[in-house]
């Protein structure tokens, strides 16, 4: 945690998260604070109680600052966390953005043939986005892989992330089962890490890049 990504800075960027209750951002009072050091690693874990200044509700927050992170950095994780998306990151194209937060409140909702529809089409905009070529999504996924842009591994993931897509998008008339649960949940954790890849990774290097010139 906080080793290679996250947010800037080594002290926990409270005005980024997100009241899991009435979807407020960043009015949060710090009710409790402890924490464990690794006794091999020396890593240290921070656990915060933080109340919510609007709604009074309460979340706890996992985080950890890098040890090794050259511009320091740290990552956390919120428990509940929200339970509805209303946002995507500012860097992201439009489509993408739209199409993967509908995803994840579908997983919410559990809704799965629509989450694996969704992901399929944040997919689809994400490839298109960085100039794949081809009239099918199967095409564009290849056209990218052959360029290197996609890694051999994703695009095997790509291509689970479009077959599940294409049963719900075109769902048999008699034996047609639906997505599984499980199906949809990993084909849109496929597509966080194709965002982290395509666009969260770069950003991140550019704005390092940006510092030290």
């Amino acid at each position: 945690m906080g080793e290679g990504s996250g947010y800037r800075g080594s002290t926990l960027a409270v005005h980024q998260i997100m009241c899991a209750f009435c979807m407020e951002e960043g009015n949060f009072e710090r009710v409790s604070h402890f924490t464990k050091r690794n006794a091999q690693s020396g890593k240290i874990l921070n656990f915060d109680t933080l109340k919510c200044g609007n709604c009074a509700g309460y979340v706890m927050v996992l985080w950890s600052a890098g040890q090794y992170s050259m511009d320091g950095m740290h990552n956390y994780t919120v428990l509940p966390w929200p339970r509805r998306l209303t946002k995507y990151p500012e860097h992201w194209p439009e489509a993408v953005g739209r199409h993967w937060m509908q995803a994840h409140r579908s997983l919410a909702d559990e809704n799965w043939d629509a989450a694996a529809d969704m992901a399929r089409s944040s997919l689809q905009a994400a490839l298109r986005q960085v100039g794949a070529q081809g009239r099918r999504l199967v095409d564009e996924i290849d056209d990218l892989a052959s360029k290197g842009t996609l890694p051999p591994l994703m695009k095997e993931w790509a291509h689970e992330v479009r077959l599940l897509g294409n049963e719900s998008s075109h769902p048999e008339p008699l034996d047609g089962k639906g997505v599984d649960p499980k199906d949809a949940r990993d084909v849109v954790q496929f597509l966080d890490y194709l965002t982290e890849y395509l666009y969260d990774l770069p950003k991140r290097i550019d704005d390092y890049r940006a510092r030290k010139s």
